[in-house]
C-alpha cells in the first residue's frame, strides 16, 4: 500500500490499546466550528485503565411503582421494559471486568462519551445552524469492546442514562424472546450496515439492519419508528467490522478498526498528494492562470474561496479557474454554465480536497469529484461511496458525499477531473 509513519499511527499491538474509531459522516476532518471536548467529528476508543462494562444478571417482574423504585435505588445499571401500567420487567446488569463500554448520543451529560448532533447536509452544520427538532436519541447506543485480543467491538441500541437506566416505555417495541429474555428497540432505531469484503477497494455495500437493545440483528421495520419489529436475522451479528456504518437517525458513523486505520492514508499522505498536484502547476485552459488546491485547514471552511481555487464543470470534468461567463441562469449563475472547452452545459462548482483520511478506501491520487458538492478524492473512494445507500430522514436512502453529507446525483454521482497541464 504505502508507508505510514510511527508518529501518526501506533501499531495495533502497541500500548495504549486502541479498539478503533467512530467517525461522523459529513465532516471534512473536524466540526465546522472545531472539535470541542466530547463534541467532535471523530472519537477514538482506547482500552480503559479499569473495565467499566456491564452484563445482564438478575431479572425482576415488578407490579408496583414502589417495587420498581426499590430496584432502581440499588444504583446498578438496569433496563426497564414497561409492559403495562401495572407491570414492568427490570433486568439488572452487573459489572463485567472483561469489557469496556462507550456510550454515544445527543446528550451532553456525563454518561455519554461521544456527543453526536444532527448532520446538516452541505458540511455547514454546527452550533450556528441548530436543528429545530433532533431525531437522534439523547442516549442513542453503546459500543462494548472486549479487553482481550482480538478486542471485538459490539454495538447495542440505547445507552444508560445518568440514573444508569435504559427505559423502554409502554409504546416502545419490545418483546420476550423464546429463551425468556426481554429485548426491545429504541424509538427511531439504531441501524447498522456491514460492507461485504471489509473496507477495501473491492468492498460492496451490505444490507442495512436494525440492532436491538440486547444486540440482536433484525430486518428494518416498515417505517423507522413503527412499533412492530422486523424479522430476527440469526445468521448476522452486532460485531462491528472495519467499515461498518452506524446510523442514529440524524447522523451516520463510520467504524474503523485499529488495524484498518493502520493501513489507511494519513493526513501527511493526503497533504503530500495535495502538494504534488499543486507542484504540477495545473492551469485554467482559458485564463491560463495557475491553479492551486487550498490547504486542508482551508478546505474545511466551504464559505471562503481562494483566488487560485480550481473550479470544475461537473458534467464534463474540465477544471478551470473561476470566471464569469457562460451563464445559462440569472438566478443561480453557477447552476448551469457552458464549458468553454467542450460546450457541455452543467453545474460549475469549486473543488475541495477531501481531508478526512478515514473515508478513503485506498491511497490513490485525488482524481475524482463528487457531484454536485465538489469534494475530491481517489477514484476508488469516490466510486465506493457512490454506491452506498445512506439512511436519510425516517424513510429514504440515498448515496451522499462522506465529506459534507450532500446527496449525490442519481444519474451522475462522481466525475473524473480533467486538468490542463501548463503550456511552458
Amino acid at each position: 500500500m504505502f508507508s505510514t509513519s510511527q508518529e501518526e499511527h501506533c501499531a495495533p499491538n502497541k500500548d495504549p490499546v486502541k479498539y478503533g474509531e467512530l467517525v461522523v459522516l459529513g465532516y471534512n476532518g473536524s466540526l465546522p466550528n472545531g472539535d470541542r471536548g466530547r463534541r467532535k467529528s471523530r472519537f477514538s476508543l482506547y482500552k480503559r485503565a479499569k473495565a467499566n462494562g456491564v452484563k445482564p444478571s438478575t431479572v425482576h417482574v415488578i407490579n408496583t411503582p414502589q417495587a420498581s423504585k426499590a430496584v432502581h435505588c440499588k444504583g446498578q445499571h438496569s433496563v426497564s421494559y414497561t409492559l403495562s401500567r401495572n407491570q414492568t420487567v427490570v433486568v439488572e446488569y452487573c459489572h463485567d471486568e472483561e469489557t469496556d463500554m462507550f456510550q454515544i448520543g445527543r446528550s451532553t451529560e456525563s454518561p455519554i462519551d461521544f456527543v453526536v448532533t444532527d448532520t446538516v447536509s452541505g458540511g455547514l452544520g454546527g452550533e450556528e445552524t441548530p436543528v429545530t427538532q433532533s431525531t437522534i436519541s439523547r442516549f442513542a447506543c453503546r459500543v462494548v469492546c472486549e479487553r482481550s485480543p482480538p478486542y471485538t467491538a459490539r454495538i447495542y441500541a440505547a445507552g444508560f442514562d445518568t440514573s444508569r437506566n435504559i427505559f423502554l416505555g409502554e409504546k416502545a417495541a419490545k418483546w420476550k424472546n423464546p429463551d425468556g429474555h426481554m429485548d426491545g428497540l429504541t424509538t427511531n432505531g439504531v441501524l447498522v450496515m456491514h460492507p461485504r469484503g471489509g473496507f477495501t477497494e473491492e468492498s460492496k455495500p451490505g444490507v442495512w439492519r436494525e440492532i436491538s437493545v440486547c444486540g440482536d440483528v433484525h430486518t428494518l421495520r416498515e417505517t423507522r419508528s413503527a412499533q412492530t419489529r422486523g424479522k430476527l436475522v440469526e445468521s448476522e451479528s452486532n460485531v462491528l467490522q472495519d467499515g461498518s456504518l452506524v446510523d442514529l437517525c440524524g447522523a451516520t458513523l463510520l467504524w474503523r478498526t485499529a488495524d484498518g486505520l493502520f493501513h489507511t492514508p494519513t493526513l501527511k499522505h493526503i497533504e503530500a498528494l495535495r502538494q504534488e498536484m499543486n507542484a504540477a502547476r495545473p492551469q485554467c485552459p482559458v485564463g491560463l492562470n495557475t491553479l492551486a488546491f487550498p490547504s486542508m485547514q482551508r478546505s474545511r471552511d466551504l464559505t471562503v474561496l481562494e483566488d487560485k481555487q480550481p473550479w470544475v464543470y461537473l458534467s464534463c470534468g474540465h477544471v478551470h479557474g473561476y470566471h464569469n461567463w457562460g451563464h445559462r441562469s440569472e438566478r443561480e449563475p453557477n447552476a448551469l454554465r457552458e464549458c468553454p472547452m467542450c460546450r457541455t452545459v452543467g453545474p460549475y462548482v469549486p473543488l475541495w480536497l477531501g481531508s478526512e483520511p478515514a473515508f478513503y478506501v485506498d491511497s490513490g491520487a485525488p482524481t475524482h469529484v463528487f457531484v454536485p458538492c465538489g469534494h475530491v478524492c481517489s477514484e476508488k473512494s469516490a466510486k465506493y461511496w457512490s454506491e452506498i445507500p445512506l439512511p436519510h430522514g425516517t424513510h429514504a436512502f440515498h448515496a451522499a458525499c462522506p465529506f459534507c453529507a450532500t446527496q449525490l446525483g442519481t444519474t451522475q454521482a462522481c466525475a473524473k477531473l480533467i486538468f490542463q497541464a501548463p503550456i511552458d
